[in-house]
């Protein structure tokens, strides 16, 4: 999973033409996060990409004229793969089928 910061001007359509980067090809975007960033705008998406497709989306992104930089690092999926308790278990019966 990466997280990819996008930082643009907020003219008409530039946000829609960098999210379509991404469902274009298929992508589920789990996480999309937009707001106001200095002097512009900034959008963090969250995309399961292969090197491949990052390449792509790169490309495509620095092609919209209102994108002024893109970034991307590791997503930080750790509370989303975390194991989850049944809701119908109650906290003490998990720590003792834990023990």
């Amino acid at each position: 999973m990466h997280a990819f910061q996008i930082r643009y001007r907020n003219t008409q359509g530039t946000l829609m033409r960098i999210l379509n980067a991404a469902s274009r090809r298929g992508m589920d975007i789990p996480s999309v996060q937009a707001q106001a960033a200095e002097q512009g705008h900034q959008v963090t998406l969250a995309l399961d990409a292969n090197p491949k497709q990052v390449g792509q989306l790169f490309r495509e992104w620095y092609s919209i004229a209102d994108v002024m930089h893109v970034g991307a690092g590791a997503a930080q999926t750790t509370e989303w793969a975390a194991p989850h308790r049944p809701a119908a278990v109650g906290l003490e019966e998990a720590r003792a089928a834990r023990a």
